[in-house]
C-alpha cells in the first residue's frame, strides 16, 4: 500500500516519552503533528503525512 501526501497516521503508545519523541519526529520529517492527547495509560498522536 502507498501512502499518499496528507494521509493521516494515529499512533497509540503507552509511553509518555511518545509525547516529546512525536514532536520532535514532526520536526525533523516535515510531517504535521496534528493533534497529541491522552486517556489514561495511552498517548494518542495523529499525523498528517507531508
Amino acid at each position: 500500500m502507498r501512502n499518499a501526501l496528507g494521509e493521516l497516521l494515529r499512533v497509540v503508545a503507552t509511553d509518555p516519552g511518545s509525547v516529546r519523541d512525536f514532536q520532535s519526529f514532526a520536526r525533523q520529517t516535515g510531517h504535521e503533528l496534528v493533534e497529541q492527547s491522552n486517556s489514561g495509560d495511552e498517548f494518542v498522536h495523529l499525523i498528517r503525512r507531508r
